[in-house]
């Protein structure tokens, strides 16, 4: 049961990890490689509320804040003027993963810290004993999961994000901004993010580099999902639970190496993922 759980909870948090990159690939065709940055971002956040004293809970809102406020100043400042140069635009995301790295390094050191977790203990489910927070993350990649499907189906600006994702020539052609929707969908991909790095530091540690091994999941996540919420959803629970096997029966090392393999021969033997023709 304990393993079942893990690969539950395991699944949920690539999950919330990967919705923000998944959302700036499906409407601006980049892939972001600030995406760790933002994560680090996102850790830090709570490592500041931490030291703050204040109710950990409040690292998730602040996390976001300061993840969607640095996306809007990004987008802005340097990924819109690459927009018609996607190579670019990929060396130039990268580029800043780094120097959020180094800028957090000059203002937090490079020494490994520790959050405080909003919950502590376990429970018991089904005669497992599990960490109460594992659980707890399960529930937030599902209404996660189900606020992005509400906005991305439910309102106008999921509409006109849809219509930029299928053809974004004819949704200018019809009047659609898609320089806004292009500016609202990074930033919220960032602030997701962030929230992401806020909700997975519990489980771990805080470092400058703690968004790189994240990255690479997600990377090999979204690439096999395509643009779909419920095709990254089916991806995480697949290669996230092989990942956990492998984890407990093999190596951890190898374990590591899980999603980044598998999803190379997916995408060998299925050019289109998890996604439906």
């Amino acid at each position: 049961m304990a393993q079942l759980l893990d690969i539950i909870t395991t699944s949920a948090i690539l999950f919330a990890v990967a919705a923000g990159l998944l959302i700036v690939f499906g409407v601006m065709k980049i892939i972001n490689f600030a995406h760790g940055g933002f994560l680090t971002v996102g850790g830090y956040s709570a490592l500041a509320v931490t030291k703050l004293g204040l109710n950990p809970w409040l690292s998730l809102g602040f996390a976001f804040v300061i993840g969607f406020v640095c996306g809007m100043i990004i987008e802005r400042l340097v990924v819109r003027p690459l927009y018609s140069r996607p190579l670019d635009a990929i060396l130039a995301t990268w580029g800043l993963g780094i120097i959020i790295g180094q800028v957090i390094t000059l203002a937090f050191g490079r020494e490994v810290q520790f959050v405080q977790s909003p919950v502590t203990g376990a429970v018991d489910l089904l005669g497992a004993s599990y960490s109460q927070y594992r659980l707890i993350l399960v529930a937030v990649a599902i209404v996660l999961a189900v606020a992005l499907g509400a906005v991305l189906n439910g309102t106008r600006l999921g509409l006109v994000t849809r219509a930029v994702i299928m053809n974004e020539n004819l949704a200018r052609g019809l009047g659609i901004n898609s320089g806004l929707v292009r500016f609202v969908t990074f930033s919220l991909g960032a602030g997701l993010a962030s929230l992401a790095g806020a909700l997975i530091t519990p489980l771990s540690s805080v470092d400058p580099n703690m968004g790189v091994p994240w990255l690479v999941s997600a990377f090999m996540l979204v690439m096999v999902s395509g643009v779909s919420l419920v095709s990254l959803a089916i991806a995480c629970l697949v290669l996230g639970g092989a990942q956990v096997l492998v984890s407990t029966y093999g190596n951890p090392v190898l374990g590591g190496l899980t999603i980044v393999v598998l999803a190379a021969l997916v995408l060998r033997l299925r050019p289109q993922g998890f996604a439906r023709e």
